[in-house]
C-alpha cells in the first residue's frame, strides 16, 4: 500500500513511524513533513490547506491511502478533495470536521445525541458574555468557537482576564467548570462502526504542577492506572457511538478519528470537547502501545470496512512522551536554534526511547544539522514495563538533547507513576 500523510508535526511523525514499521506499507510519503519524518518517509512540498494541490499530489504519487493529520486542512475540506479524486482518505469531511471547527456546533450535536457535557452559552456580544460569566461564576471557562491550535481556551478565576479573552473572539462558548481529572480517548470510525483506542492523559499547562499558560500539550502518558477499567466501554456507549450515529442521521457522517476530551467529574463522565483528528501529544503514547499494524486499520475506516476488522492488539507496556518546547513558548517562539544529541539518543536509547520531531527543519542544505522551527520542537517518547520505567527512559533520553533556551516539564506522568 502506498500511503501519503499530510502534516508536519510530532503527531505526523508518530503516524509515519508506525506506518514505516507496517509490512503492508510499500511506499510512505509525507507532505510537507519535517526533518525527523524525512528519516522514515519521502517528503514532498504541498500547501496542506489546498485540497486540489493535496489531491493532485496523491494522484501523482499513486497513493492508495491519504491520512490528513492536522485539523486545519480537515476544516478546510482537504479530505473532500481527495475523496473526489477517488482515493481513500482517513479524515472527516469539511462538514463533519465542524465537530472540532465549531464548539457551538459540537454542543448542538451533543445535545441532540444525549451526550453528557457541561452546560454552556454561545455568546457574540459583550452583554451576553457578561451575563454568561455571571451565571456560571469562577473558575471561568471561555472557549473561542473556532480553531485555535489548542490555545483558544482560557480557564481562570480572574473575571477581567476571562472577559478580555472573550472580547478577542468573534464568537465564544462560555461553560461551567468541570472538576476531576481529564482523559483523552481516540476512536477510529468509518461513520457507522466505532473502534476506541487506549486512553491517555495529556498535560496542557506550560509549567510543572499544572502552572502557567495553556499550550498545545507538554507531554502525555498511557495507560491510566487510576482509571476505571470500564471507562472505555462507558465512553463508547454514552459518547462516541451516539455522536457518530447523530452525525450520520444528520447526513454528514463522520469518518476518521474522533477524539473525545473528557472530564471524570464527581457527577460522572462529561465531554469537554471533540477533535476531528489524532491529538498531539497523546498520539505519541497511544501509537507506541498499538501492536496491530496501523495502515490496515486506517484503510478500513477510510473504506467503510471497520466492522470486519479483528480486535486491536495492545502492548502491556506503558508509554510516556515529554515535549521539548522552544524559548518563550507558548508565546512567539524563538526558532533557528541548532539541536544536538539526536544521534546519541538513537545510539544509546533505542528501541525503548526515541525522538519524534514537531517544529524542526534542516539548516538550509546541511542535512547534518537540525534546527528548531516552531513552538513545540520535539517529543521524547519512551516505553517501559510500567510508567516509572517509561518516565525514567524518556527523561534519560531527553537529557542527551541540547536546544538553547528550551523548556520542558519535569513532572509528566509523575503522579500516576507514584500511584497518587
Amino acid at each position: 500500500m502506498n500511503v501519503l500523510v499530510i502534516g508536519s508535526g510530532a503527531r505526523e511523525h508518530a503516524l509515519c513511524r508506525s506506518l514505516s514499521l507496517d509490512p503492508a506499507v510499500t511506499a510512505l510519503y509525507c507532505a510537507p513533513g519535517n526533518a525527523g519524518i524525512a528519516e522514515v518517509a519521502e517528503l514532498h512540498q504541498v500547501d496542506a490547506l489546498d485540497g486540489e494541490a493535496v489531491s493532485a499530489l496523491a494522484v501523482e504519487l499513486g497513493a492508495e491511502l491519504v491520512i490528513v493529520g492536522p485539523e486545519a486542512p480537515l476544516v478546510a475540506g482537504v479530505a473532500d478533495a481527495v475523496r473526489d479524486a477517488g482515493i481513500p482518505v482517513f479524515g472527516p469531511s469539511k462538514e463533519a470536521a465542524q465537530l472540532e471547527g465549531s464548539k457551538a456546533f459540537a454542543k448542538d450535536v451533543m445535545a441532540a445525541a444525549g451526550v453528557p457535557t457541561s452546560r454552556s452559552y454561545v455568546c457574540t456580544t459583550p452583554e451576553e458574555v457578561a451575563e454568561a460569566l455571571d451565571a456560571f461564576g469562577a473558575p471561568y471557562v471561555v472557549k473561542d468557537d473556532g480553531l485555535a491550535a489548542g490555545k483558544g481556551v482560557v480557564v481562570t478565576d480572574d473575571l477581567e482576564a476571562a472577559a478580555a479573552h472573550a472580547a478577542g473572539c468573534e464568537r465564544v462558548v462560555i461553560e461551567e467548570f468541570l472538576d476531576g481529572p481529564e482523559v483523552s480517548l481516540f476512536a477510529i470510525t468509518d461513520g457507522v462502526s466505532v473502534v476506541p483506542l487506549q486512553p491517555a492523559q495529556d498535560f496542557k499547562r506550560a509549567l510543572d504542577g499544572d502552572e502557567g499558560p495553556n499550550t498545545g500539550g507538554m507531554g502525555a502518558y498511557s495507560p491510566l492506572p487510576w482509571a476505571d477499567p470500564k471507562l472505555v466501554d462507558e465512553v463508547l456507549e454514552t459518547v462516541l457511538q451516539p455522536t457518530v450515529d447523530e452525525m450520520r442521521h444528520r447526513g454528514t457522517p463522520f469518518s476518521g478519528l474522533l477524539y473525545a476530551g473528557l472530564a471524570i467529574t464527581s457527577r460522572g463522565i462529561r465531554v469537554i470537547e471533540f477533535n476531528a483528528r489524532f491529538g498531539d501529544p497523546e498520539t505519541q503514547v497511544v501509537l507506541a502501545r498499538l501492536k496491530t499494524p496501523l495502515a490496515g486499520v486506517l484503510k478500513a475506516a477510510a473504506t467503510g470496512d471497520l466492522a470486519d476488522l479483528p480486535a486491536l492488539r495492545w502492548s502491556e507496556d506503558a508509554a510516556v512522551t515529554v515535549v521539548i518546547a522552544s524559548h518563550n513558548y507558548p508565546g512567539t517562539p524563538r526558532t533557528g536554534d541548532p539541536i544536538s544529541g539526536l544521534a546519541e539518543v538513537a545510539a544509546e536509547d533505542a528501541p525503548h526511547a526515541y525522538v519524534l520531531h514537531a517544529g524542526t527543519k534542516y539548516d538550509g542544505d546541511d542535512r547534518d544539522t537540525v534546527v528548531s522551527a516552531g513552538g513545540r520542537v520535539l517529543s521524547v517518547t519512551a516505553t517501559g514495563t510500567d510508567l516509572t520505567e517509561a518516565r525514567e527512559r524518556a527523561y534519560q533520553a531527553l537529557g542527551r538533547i541540547g536546544l538553547d533556551g528550551s523548556q520542558h516539564r519535569t513532572d509528566i506522568a509523575a503522579k500516576a507513576a507514584a500511584g497518587a
